[in-house]
C-alpha cells in the first residue's frame, strides 16, 4: 500500500504519528492535499483544519492555529502552534472567546486594540467551533 508517514508535534507534546493515505493542511495560500510521492516542499499554515485519512479508512480531523509543514520523502512532518480534535475543544470556552474577539473588533474598540491579533483570536474560535460542530454532526 502506498502511504505517506505523518507526524505532528507541538511546542509540548508530540500530537500524533502514523501512517495515512492523505492529509490535507490548511496552507497560507489555501487549503492543500498531501499524497504518497508529493514533491518536496516547506509551507506555512494558517488557522485551519488538518484532516488525516489513515491507512485503514479512518477519518481524523484536527483544529490548529497555524505552523509549518515540511513534506520530504513521503514523511509529513507538521510542526503547529496548537492543536485540538473535536473531542477535546471546549465549546463554551471558544464562543466566549469568539464574543470578546468580536467586541474587540467593534467600532468602539478599534482604537485600543491589536486589529490583527483581534482577528486571529476570531478566526481560531471560529474554527475551533466549526471543527467542535462536525463532531456533533457524525
Amino acid at each position: 500500500m502506498k502511504e505517506i508517514n505523518v507526524e505532528i508535534v507541538t511546542p509540548s507534546k508530540s500530537a500524533y504519528s502514523g501512517n495515512a493515505k492523505s492529509v490535507t493542511v490548511p496552507g497560507a495560500a489555501g487549503s492543500f492535499q498531501i499524497l504518497f510521492n508529493h514533491a518536496p516542499i516547506i509551507s506555512s499554515l494558517d488557522i485551519g483544519v488538518i484532516k488525516i485519512e489513515e491507512s485503514d479508512g479512518k477519518l481524523l480531523i484536527f483544529a490548529v492555529s497555524g505552523g509549518t509543514v515540511e513534506v520530504l520523502d513521503n514523511h509529513v512532518l507538521l510542526l503547529v502552534e496548537s492543536i485540538e480534535t473535536p473531542e477535546e475543544i471546549d465549546i463554551k470556552r471558544a464562543e466566549e472567546a469568539k464574543a470578546r474577539a468580536k467586541e474587540r473588533l467593534s467600532i468602539n474598540y478599534k482604537e485600543k486594540v491589536d486589529v490583527a491579533r483581534a482577528e486571529a483570536s476570531l478566526n481560531r474560535a471560529i474554527n475551533r467551533l466549526k471543527i467542535s460542530q462536525k463532531e456533533l454532526s457524525k
